[in-house]
C-alpha cells in the first residue's frame, strides 16, 4: 500500500512538473536596423520563464501588436514614413505561422500604436509623425477594411525638437468604450472623444468632447485604467513622470504626479511604457533615456501611487515590456541590447528580480502574449 502511494505521487508530481502552463507570444522589432525580419513567435513557458522560438514572419517595422478577441488574428502597424500602414495576419495555430491578409494606409506617417473594442469592430491606430489618429472597420472574417476615418491634430508645445507639431502616441478606449483617449506628445494634450461602436464607419466624433492640458514639456505617451478603479494613469515620456487621473463621465482631473526618476539622479529621460499587475496592486512604468530602468509602484487604496522600487533593465533602452497571464513573470524588451529580459515577479511585494532568462531577438519593441 505504501509503494501504490508513493508511486501515485511520483506521477502526480511529474504531471505538475510537466504540464505547466504555457503561452504563445509575440514580439514586434524594428526591421530598419538590420538586426530583425518583421514579427517573431515564440512559446514561453511559465514553469521557469523559458522561450522556445516558433517562427517567424517578415514585415517592414512592426513595432505594434494587438491579437483579436479570438486570437486568431493579429494585427500589426507598419511603422514607416509616408507608408504607413497596418497590416492583418492570420494565426496558424497548428504550423505556428502567420499568414498576411491584407495591409491598409492608417492616414498618417510612423504609425506607432494601435487598440480594438472588445467586439473587435475596429482598430484604433495613432499616427505618430503624421499627428493624427484612425478608425479602421474590421470585417467579420478580421480582415481590415478601407473605410477610414482619421482625425488630424494641430498645435505644438515647447520642447524645440520634439514637439514643434503634433505627434499622437497612443489611442485607448476607456473601459466602457464609449471614449477615446488620445495621447499627444507633440502637444502635451490628453483628449478625450465620444466613441459610437455601433456605427459601421466614422464612429468617433470629430471633436473631443475634454481636453486635459498635460505640463509643457511632459511629453503624455501612454495610459492605462486601472481594473477596478476609476482612475488613469499616463506616462509622461519627456519628463519621466506618472500622471494619476480620476475619469468620470468624459472628463479627467489630475489627482497625483509622481516622477520615475529617484531624486539624487540626474540624466534626460525618455519614459515609454506602463502597465498595471493583473491584481491592481502595483504599477510599473519604464524609463529609457539615460535611466534604463523600471519605476515599481505600489497603488494605494485611494489610487495614488507609492514608489517601492526603481529596478535596471539589464540592457539597453528598454520600450514595451509586459507581465505574463499568470502574473509571475515580467519581461522586458531591451531594443539596442536586441534581447528580451526575463524577470521573476513577486506577487506580494510587487519587486522584481532577475532569473537568468534572456531570449535573443534583433530591437524588440512590442511583447504580446495570447492565451493557448
Amino acid at each position: 500500500m505504501k509503494k501504490y502511494t508513493i508511486t501515485v505521487l511520483v506521477l502526480l508530481f511529474n504531471t505538475a512538473l510537466f504540464c505547466q502552463p504555457s503561452y504563445k507570444m509575440i514580439i514586434g522589432t524594428y526591421t530598419h536596423s538590420g538586426n530583425s525580419e518583421g514579427i517573431y513567435t515564440f512559446q514561453f513557458n511559465t514553469k521557469d520563464g523559458s522561450a522556445l522560438p516558433l517562427g517567424k514572419q517578415a514585415t517592414p517595422n512592426p513595432s505594434f501588436l494587438i491579437s483579436s478577441i479570438n486570437q486568431q488574428i493579429i494585427y500589426s502597424v507598419n511603422e514607416q514614413a509616408n507608408t504607413g500602414t497596418v497590416t492583418a495576419f492570420k494565426l496558424n495555430t497548428k504550423a505556428d505561422s502567420l499568414t498576411q491578409l491584407n495591409t491598409v494606409a492608417t492616414g498618417g506617417d510612423h504609425p506607432c500604436y494601435l487598440a480594438s473594442d472588445r467586439n473587435n469592430r475596429f482598430l484604433f491606430v495613432s499616427n505618430y509623425t503624421g499627428g493624427s489618429f484612425s478608425a479602421i472597420p474590421l470585417k467579420a472574417d478580421g480582415i481590415l477594411d478601407t473605410s477610414i476615418q482619421t482625425i488630424q491634430h494641430i498645435g505644438k508645445s515647447i520642447i524645440i525638437g520634439r514637439q514643434e507639431s503634433p505627434h499622437v502616441h497612443s489611442t485607448v478606449l476607456s473601459p466602457n468604450e464609449k471614449y477615446l483617449l488620445v495621447q499627444d506628445l507633440g502637444t502635451d494634450k490628453i483628449s478625450v472623444y465620444q466613441v459610437d461602436l455601433n456605427k459601421i464607419i466614422n464612429p468617433i466624433d470629430s471633436s473631443p468632447i475634454h481636453i486635459f492640458n498635460c505640463k509643457p514639456g511632459s511629453g503624455p505617451r501612454h495610459l492605462i485604467f486601472h481594473p477596478t478603479y476609476k482612475l488613469a494613469y499616463a506616462v509622461q515620456e519627456l519628463s519621466g513622470a506618472v500622471t494619476v487621473m480620476s475619469f468620470k463621465n468624459g472628463r479627467l482631473k489630475q489627482i497625483q504626479e509622481i516622477s520615475m526618476i529617484p531624486t539624487s539622479s540626474k540624466g534626460k529621460a525618455g519614459a515609454a511604457d506602463i502597465h498595471i499587475s493583473p491584481d491592481g496592486a502595483f504599477l510599473y512604468a519604464s524609463n529609457r533615456g539615460d535611466f534604463n530602468e523600471l519605476a515599481i509602484y505600489k497603488i494605494n487604496k485611494n489610487g495614488t501611487l507609492s514608489h517601492i522600487a526603481t529596478q535596471s533593465t539589464l540592457g539597453k533602452t528598454p520600450r514595451n515590456f509586459a507581465i505574463d497571464p499568470s502574473g509571475k513573470f515580467l519581461l522586458i524588451a531591451n531594443q539596442n541590447s536586441n534581447e528580451i529580459v526575463v524577470f521573476d515577479r513577486n506577487k506580494t511585494t510587487g519587486l522584481i528580480s532577475h532569473n537568468g532568462q534572456r531570449i535573443k531577438v534583433g530591437s524588440p519593441i512590442c511583447i504580446q502574449f495570447l492565451k493557448n
